[in-house]
């Protein structure tokens, strides 16, 4: 499986087609298909089959919900200056009691804050 630097939850701008500009948040990531699921971006419409519930109301019809776009697309937006930046990683060395741990932190390369 492919690494992917963005995350599920991240604010990020797409770059690149229909919807170029738009912002909204990952709502879901396919490592594999290397896709991204933003939120408000890409809608699409779904025909789905009208039943009916056990309450007896309808169901189905026309539905509009977000489809996934590539990776590539969209990028991390920062949170300095509200633009679309590359991310960084920063290994920290923390002392906890008598040893020491190394973690990773994901920063954005634009202005170095973390994201």
């Amino acid at each position: 499986m492919a690494k992917m630097k963005i995350k599920k939850g991240d604010t990020v701008q797409v770059l690149a087609g229909k919807d170029a500009g738009a912002t909204g948040k990952v709502i879901a990531v396919d490592r594999e298909a290397r896709r991204v699921t933003v939120e408000g971006v890409n809608r699409v419409t779904r025909h789905t089959k009208a039943g009916e519930t056990t309450r007896g109301t309808r169901t189905g019809g026309l539905m509009a919900q977000e489809a996934p776009i590539h990776v590539s697309n969209v990028a991390v937006i920062d949170p300095a200056d509200k633009r679309p930046t590359r991310i960084k990683t920063r290994v920290e060395t923390v002392e906890r009691g008598d040893r020491q741990k190394t973690s990773r932190v994901r920063v954005a390369a634009r202005s170095g804050k973390d994201l």
